[in-house]
């Protein structure tokens, strides 16, 4: 093609991956409360865990423990305390409010805690005999320990940041349609025997994508986040929520990018631009670029945490030597049709 036809068809498919963006951010938008609060979880429980001061337990007899809300027995009694605001018909209740209450079944059958006390409100009288906000049936699950909030400073700013969420996971929706037209706008250039790598190119890319993101979500930001607050245990900790998602998905991106390793490594190695040989040549080289990327990468910079990082590009790479290994084969010219 000419240099104005390549032009015609990058333009065609920026436009269809422009479209195929906006339809994806407009299905996030409805989900992107419930998007926030997935992202938010570690740094939620991180701020708690902070916050908390844990104290063991020392009793009379030195047998006594905790147990689990739910494992709770009928009669038993004692205090309910409020850990988050709350509304039990009209009347609001604050969070560190008080009650006696006791476990007990009610007229259907149903266990659950009740008052035994009345608790007075600001603007009502709750009376005794009322069921608290607690699930206590048989194989309920005991409810989570309560998690701080992150703040907002202006009314704008929650807009603003279910703007940012949803766009961020469209693209990350996006990714296996996004590689297929980049593979679109390249293949041209290859043989057409090398064509046929774009379905396990894309099916591979965007898996590892998916692992890299989970692998920072569930394994690499949950140490980071308790190692950085609990350096500002002597502080009160006000994290901003803006600031928190674009540190998270910054952190999510770069490991979904830096996952691709594998995948790129295979599509090179049976192009026939790379090989497994290669790539032990270059070791070296690829540690030092590995440990620079991951001090970029890592939220500080102690070694630690920068070796947290680097572990998993180390083993990725390790991989691809693998894959380059087994898929591997010299690059050949388009076989001529005789005649």
């Amino acid at each position: 093609m000419s240099f104005l036809e390549h032009l015609d068809e990058l333009r065609r498919r920026l436009i269809r991956i422009f479209l195929f963006l906006t339809v994806s951010f407009l299905v996030c938008w409805f989900f992107s409360d419930r998007i926030y609060n997935f992202l938010s979880i570690p740094i939620r429980r991180a701020i708690s865990e902070a916050e908390r001061k844990e104290i063991p337990i020392e009793g009379l007899s030195g047998e006594e423990k905790l147990v689990s809300i739910t494992e709770a027995s009928e009669g038993q009694a004692g205090r309910y305390v409020f850990s988050s605001p709350a509304q039990i018909g009209g009347a609001v209740i604050e969070a560190g409010a008080s009650v006696a209450a006791r476990v007990a079944k009610d007229k259907e059958g149903r266990i659950g805690l009740f008052t035994t006390e009345p608790l007075f409100t600001d603007n009502a009288v709750i009376p005794a005999g009322v069921r608290l906000p607690v699930e206590i049936e048989p194989g309920a699950e005991p409810p989570p320990p309560n998690e701080e909030k992150m703040i907002v400073t202006t009314a704008f700013e929650p807009f603003s940041l279910y703007v940012t969420v949803s766009l961020y996971t469209a693209i990350a929706v996006s990714i296996p349609f996004l590689l297929f037209q980049i593979w679109g706008f390249v293949s041209p250039a290859l043989y057409e025997h090398e064509r046929a790598y774009v379905t396990p190119f894309i099916l591979l890319s965007s898996i590892s994508f998916v692992v890299g993101a989970g692998f920072a979500y569930y394994v690499l930001f949950p140490p980071a986040a308790r190692y950085l607050l609990g350096l500002g245990s002597d502080f009160r900790i006000l994290l901003k929520a803006s600031d928190y998602l674009d540190f998270i998905l910054l952190i999510m991106l770069a490991m979904g990018i830096i996952f691709q390793m594998p995948a790129v490594a295979y599509v090179l190695a049976r192009i026939g631009l790379i090989s497994a040989g290669m790539m032990i040549r270059f070791w070296k080289p690829a540690i030092i670029i590995i440990l620079v990327v991951a001090a970029v990468a890592s939220p500080t910079s102690d070694i630690p945490n920068m070796l947290l990082f680097a572990a998993p590009m180390v083993a990725l790479y390790v991989v691809s030597i693998f894959i380059a290994w087994f898929f591997g084969r010299k690059r050949t010219k388009e076989p001529q049709a005789e005649g």
